[in-house]
């Protein structure tokens, strides 16, 4: 039996090369997916899905990894994106849910919501990472996919920008936490506000260090949110610092960033 023959990746593509080849491969429409805010612990978890025409048309300028992208950057390539994509979805996954759930599970299930939402069916789907399963069409995870495909690299910059403006309005509505700067991830002056305030509705208690400032660090992961509490307003709660990176259950904690730099914070690279 004869094999088929292999799908050959031109490295002069760059970011457009691998959908390239499975477009050659007869997978017209590539869709890409990514989320943005996994390790924030105040704000939703937002996903995004995206299939960028073929050919010319589906070259964005500036196109890239979004926490490579200056905000103004990303803004621009946001609405060019939006312009051009033959489709794209968001979703977005409240605080809430994430407590409830599970980190891991909202991201999956956001993530397929996502490319479920598409208006064009895709032919093929490329992740950020990890599989996504429960589809019923062809994929593949890559590992820096967001660097690696140019869809990819498109449900990363909706997610990142939809995100970040979601996290300016929750600036206005809890002010004192620096939500507008930080965007929800740890930094020394949201650890800071978090001692001193408590957390707000917007925070994930689920995570370690808002669990702990909010004194209910020694209940259960899926119980750490206050039933039928108002948290319209900050806990007003302080502890001792220590123990406040801002990863949930089962996740590997990293160094606390400073303020604005998405790349450190979303596990880049300066």
């Amino acid at each position: 039996m004869l094999t088929p023959p292999r799908t050959v990746v031109r490295r002069e593509g760059g970011l457009y090369a691998l959908e390239r080849a499975l477009q050659r491969r007869g997978f017209r429409h590539v869709a890409g997916a990514d989320e943005a805010g996994r390790g924030a612990c105040a704000g939703p978890l937002v996903a995004a899905a995206a299939i960028l025409p073929e050919g010319r048309r589906g070259e964005i300028d500036g196109l890239a990894d979004s926490k490579l992208l200056t905000p103004a950057s990303r803004e621009r390539v946001h609405d060019e994106v939006v312009a051009r994509a033959l489709a794209y979805s968001v979703v977005v996954v409240p605080a809430e849910e994430v407590d409830e759930r599970g980190l891991h599970v909202c991201n999956l299930a956001a993530m397929r919501r996502a490319l479920a939402s598409l208006a064009t069916r895709p032919d093929y789907v490329l992740t950020d990472g990890f599989g996504v399963d429960g589809l019923d069409v062809p994929g593949l995870a890559v590992w820096k996919g967001d660097r690696v495909a140019a869809c990819v690299a498109a449900a990363s910059v909706l997610a990142k920008v939809t995100r970040d403006r979601i996290m300016v309005e929750l600036d206005g509505a809890f002010p004192g936490y620096g939500f507008a700067e930080h965007k929800g991830y740890i930094t020394p002056e949201h650890s800071a506000a978090l001692r001193e305030r408590g957390p707000c509705r917007e925070h994930r208690f689920s995570y370690v260090n808002v669990a702990a400032v909010s004194g209910r660090d020694g209940a259960p992961p899926r119980a750490r949110r206050p039933v039928g509490a108002s948290l319209d307003e900050p806990m007003g709660r302080s502890c001792a610092p220590g123990g406040t990176v801002g990863v949930a259950l089962g996740e590997q904690p990293r160094p606390p960033a400073s303020v604005g730099e998405d790349v450190v914070m979303e596990g880049g690279v300066r």
